[in-house]
């Protein structure tokens, strides 16, 4: 079962809910200009509650049927950063693809190498998945510290592999073998 993990005195990774549209908006219009350079563009909608709730409701849905599970990093009532599990593939593949950020006024305290490695052992331990991957962009060296950190290897470069800030960029491409297990 996926519980709520404590990362430091103040911050917590939960599972997502519905109830947290206010709080992503304003996590997401804090972190607009933050953001900007590592996401893709995004419409004006997205900054919005309702924007925000469809994105939520979304995610959730893609967690019931068992493709997706989202975490926020959670202090107190705000949200001040995100992952995601996306992309999850059952039977001989036992994969998924993670994404993640974090706030700009919590960067460099190791909330994110702390979350990915929590991450990785629910992926492992509750998930019962064998493998996590992860894209950066060529230059992003914190998000590569942080994979590295985590037990991730490199394992090549993706030309123009997802439109980031409204251009194609390439991506620098990670792996985490988690187990060894069978798949069943």
């Amino acid at each position: 079962m996926i519980e709520a993990v404590s990362l430091t005195d103040d911050v917590v990774l939960r599972l997502a809910t519905e109830q947290d549209a206010e709080a992503m908006l304003r996590a997401y219009v804090r972190n607009r200009d933050h953001l900007r350079p590592w996401e893709p563009s995004r419409p004006d909608e997205f900054y919005t509650r309702r924007g925000q709730a469809r994105r939520l409701e979304h995610v959730l849905a893609q967690q019931a049927e068992g493709r997706a599970v989202p975490w926020v990093l959670a202090d107190g009532d705000e949200i001040v950063g995100r992952m995601t599990l996306n992309n999850i593939v059952r039977g001989p593949w036992l994969s998924a693809d993670l994404g993640y950020w974090t706030d700009a006024r919590y960067t460099g305290r190791g909330l994110a190498t702390k979350a990915v490695a929590e991450v990785c052992r629910m992926a492992d331990e509750d998930m019962s998945l064998h493998r996590i991957a992860a894209g950066t962009l060529l230059h992003n060296a914190a998000s590569q510290s942080v994979l590295l950190k985590c037990g991730f290897e490199a394992y090549g470069v993706a030309p123009r592999y997802l439109e980031i800030d409204g251009k194609w960029q390439d991506h620098r491409l990670f792996q985490r073998i988690l187990n060894d297990r069978p798949a069943l």
